[in-house]
């Protein structure tokens, strides 16, 4: 009996890696291949579906997967597309906001399940974000002024991230395998 018990923890550490590595490369990919360059502010800013994903990953999976997976695929994305400068800052402020995310979906059993909450807990997470990214900014050209323009795009990122994971969280919460 005590054979079948570690049998069945070791399948369930395995298919909970396996879930952790597929929402990374979800977040990855959605960041890679659907993004858009601004035209505004020093560095241009990005706009991609990374958040998005970043935010379904939370809301579905948990505090803990949406930090990871937010945290190592944006992060990925940083180091392979010429932004490796940003690859510190994203990995603190994409964990973070993963993990904010989830704690606020899932707090009290709720399991993502509450879209008041799961928009809450969105809402929640830009502002440390959009701050994590401006301090980050203020450092790096030494001013103050100039990463005030990177706000606008870090704000669009996350409503097109709103816009997208919301419906795709409340189609996905009706799917038994993901309630």
């Amino acid at each position: 009996m005590e054979r079948t018990a570690t049998y069945s923890g070791s399948r369930t550490k395995t298919f909970d890696l396996i879930i952790t590595s597929m929402l990374t490369a979800l977040v990855f990919v959605a960041t890679m291949l659907l993004n858009i360059k601004l035209p505004i502010s020093i560095n241009g800013g990005l706009v991609h579906l990374g958040s998005a994903m970043l935010f379904i990953s939370a809301i579905v999976f948990g505090p803990k997967k949406g930090a990871f997976a937010g945290a190592v695929g944006m992060g990925l994305f940083d180091l392979v597309s010429g932004w490796a400068l940003w690859a510190p800052i994203t990995i603190l402020t994409r964990a973070l906001q993963g993990y904010i995310v989830g704690k606020i979906a899932w707090s009290k059993g709720r399991n993502g399940n509450s879209i008041a909450y799961n928009l809450f807990g969105i809402i929640l997470s830009v502002p440390p974000m959009i701050a994590g990214y401006y301090l980050w900014e203020s450092i790096i050209y030494g001013n103050w002024i100039v990463p005030l323009t990177s706000i606008p795009g870090d704000i669009l990122q996350s409503v097109i991230g709103i816009a997208v994971a919301i419906p795709v969280c409340i189609v996905l919460k009706k799917i038994p395998a993901f309630k």
